[in-house]
């Protein structure tokens, strides 16, 4: 059943080191296979890519150099929680602290977007930064803590 919308997710990461180091190596070293996992899995939508077409790992987030971001569109939330703890994305989720700082605050968040919306880095810092503030809400919310689709 359509709702008219879809899930968008935005999960950022502070990096422990510049992405052309030895600490990010294996990080970049898998960053294709892991996105090509994600675009051939069931309920994939959109993820935010580069100009070039490839990874988005250009995008600053917060205007902070060290934070770097990942943002899709699903179209629902059981899609989106079977590709994250799927196996081609779960190793790489297991080792995150190899790569990235532990933040305290709220990293990931996701929120419904009109079906064929596509939202933009600032959209999605607007979410984080919503969801940080006043916890889980129809605007922005968590996987431990979602919210269904507008009517």
């Amino acid at each position: 059943m359509s709702t008219g919308h879809e899930l968008a997710q935005v999960n950022i990461g502070r990096m422990l080191a510049p992405l052309d180091s030895p600490v990010m190596k294996d990080f970049m070293d898998g960053l294709d296979e892991v996105n090509a996992a994600a675009d051939a899995s069931e309920g994939f939508v959109w993820r935010l890519v580069g100009d070039d077409g490839d990874n988005a790992t250009g995008f600053r987030f917060y205007g902070d150099e060290w934070l770097i971001v990942n943002m899709s569109v699903w179209t629902d939330a059981a899609s989106l929680k079977s590709y994250v703890f799927g196996p081609a994305h779960r190793p790489f989720l297991q080792r995150r602290r190899e790569w990235f700082e532990h933040l305290a605050e709220a990293i990931t968040a996701l929120w419904w977007v009109p079906a064929g919306g596509r939202p933009t880095v600032q959209d999605a810092e607007k979410r984080l930064t919503l969801l940080r503030e006043k916890g889980p809400t129809a605007a922005s919310f968590t996987m431990r803590t979602l919210f269904e689709p507008p009517a």
